[in-house]
């Protein structure tokens, strides 16, 4: 048979497309609080008054006192977010496989996972906004220095039982509301320190599985969300625990996917995706920082 017959062999692409391993919904926006800002630029997320002591009464008609409640304001400002890519008429054609919803969906689980970075970036940021107009920075490093209970020594061990109940000890003396939902969002080998605690795995001490389908759901009241997201300070995780009304996700755009074809591009079409979404603590003393080795 002729050498020359190997041109005429046929190639087949596969017709089935599969996604990578990846994130594909946000994980963290249903633990915290959201709202939504479209059509402004910035956003005040929550009006704030402070405690104020009452004092005694020692004489009869007495004077009232007048004892100015002290108020605050957080805010939060949009980031935007984009990704985009191109499909040639002729890719479509060789791979026998469509790629425009696998694109789509690519896209949006990128945006997903991007609200959860601005969530766990603002836990412990020290660029929060707040004040009458948003012109005041409170920052997570000097209130953690006055507050040492908000931020938990790794002791060069990753995540233990002992640092959840201090992180629980912390929220607990700060009267956070016993109503308010309590997350901790921990990655997989924080997940795995928690596995080898007996505490956490035996029902001698639990009076319910605290693993739910093979996942660490929750313990001691702490519900956990897994995110392989988490901040890093000199080779320790920053692990945060929090109360439910303790950080905002604010919105401006949501997840917003278009199709098109572009003249420009000899057609090709075009997948692009935005969103524009913010987030900020609402109260220092509603989140702890973890350090974890």
């Amino acid at each position: 048979m002729s050498t020359e017959i190997t041109t005429a062999f046929a190639q087949k692409f596969a017709s089935n497309v599969e996604l990578k391993l990846q994130q594909m919904q946000s994980r963290l926006a249903g633990a915290v609080t959201t709202v939504n800002f479209s059509g402004v630029k910035q956003g005040q997320v929550i009006q704030q008054v402070g405690s104020v002591a009452a004092v005694k009464r020692t004489t009869r008609h007495a004077d009232t006192p007048i004892l100015n409640t002290p108020h605050d304001a957080r805010w939060a400002f949009p980031e935007d977010y984009q990704w985009g890519d191109l499909i040639d008429r002729e890719d479509a054609i060789k791979t026998l496989a469509s790629f425009d919803s696998p694109y789509a969906q690519v896209a949006t689980a990128s945006l997903n996972r991007a609200k959860d970075v601005e969530i766990i970036a603002a836990m412990f940021s020290d660029t929060t906004k707040t004040g009458e107009t948003g012109g005041t920075t409170t920052d997570w490093t000097t209130f953690v220095a006055a507050n040492a209970g908000h931020k938990i020594a790794s002791g060069s061990v990753g995540l233990t039982v002992g640092k959840l109940i201090s992180a629980k000890k912390a929220l607990r003396a700060a009267e956070v509301d016993e109503n308010d939902m309590i997350f901790c969002a921990i990655n997989a080998e924080l997940e795995a320190d928690l596995l080898t605690e007996t505490q956490v795995v035996s029902l001698d001490y639990n009076t319910k599985p605290v693993l739910v389908d093979g996942k660490l759901s929750s313990f001691m009241g702490i519900n956990f969300i897994h995110t392989e997201q988490l901040l890093t300070a000199s080779s320790e995780y920053r692990c945060p625990v929090w109360a439910k009304s303790g950080v905002c996700l604010a919105t401006w755009n949501d997840i917003q996917v278009e199709m098109a074809r572009r003249a420009d591009k000899s057609f090709a079409l075009q997948v692009y995706a935005s969103m524009s979404c913010g987030a900020t603590r609402t109260q220092e003393k509603k989140v702890v920082e973890v350090l974890c080795a």
